[in-house]
């Protein structure tokens, strides 16, 4: 585990163009769920899931229909499944949840900008929408899942430490190898000319 601390989305924010250059942009919308946090209360209703910001949450597996139905109460419109093991989206359809299956294997084998991009490109379009909320889980939600938020949260402008140290701040379960850390920094600078 590395050092605790919350980062900064604001900061992340004003850096974001120095970090990527110019050509970077992200809309407002996308940007102002970074600093709002989930009110008080377990509102999860049983589930694993961890409000990493008011928006975006990381947990692990729904497996089931009594808890995709406790994970569309919290509000949840969009769900990343990073899981390889099931894909969610039968269980989704009658919530009206929109599932995006981004299967990858927990194998700790560095992972293709492919999937992070994938992912990314979900999120913002999700996040972009009013009112929408965003679920990132794989099984366990200890070292897919918060990869993926990892990626999301620095190509929305995050440093990475600052990403890597909220997101073990929240979630303290979350592991993040080193070789899954590596694949999230070779994905970013391909993301970052993408945008330009």
């Amino acid at each position: 585990m590395r050092s605790s601390g919350v980062g900064s989305g604001v900061s992340g924010l004003r850096s974001h163009r120095s970090r990527f250059g110019s050509g970077f942009e992200m809309t407002f919308r996308s940007m102002r769920f970074l600093d709002e946090m989930f009110p008080g209360g377990d509102r999860n209703l049983g589930m694993d899931m961890t409000w990493v910001t008011g928006r975006i949450a990381v947990g692990g597996g729904i497996w089931n229909a009594e808890n995709m139905t406790a994970v569309a109460r919290t509000g949840i419109s969009h769900i990343i499944d990073m899981q390889i093991e099931f894909d969610d989206t039968p269980l989704a359809e009658p919530h009206g949840i929109e599932v995006f299956w981004n299967p990858i294997d927990d194998d700790f084998q560095p992972k293709p900008a492919a999937v992070f991009q994938r992912g990314v490109d979900f999120a913002i379009e999700a996040l972009d929408q009013p009112g929408t909320k965003l679920y990132i889980h794989c099984a366990a939600g200890v070292h897919r899942a918060p990869m993926m938020a990892l990626a999301l949260l620095c190509a929305l402008g995050w440093k990475l430490n600052d990403a890597l140290r909220l997101i073990e701040t929240r979630r303290p379960q979350a592991d993040f190898a080193d070789v899954y850390v590596r694949s999230v920094e070779k994905f970013l600078p391909g993301y970052a000319a993408s945008r330009k």
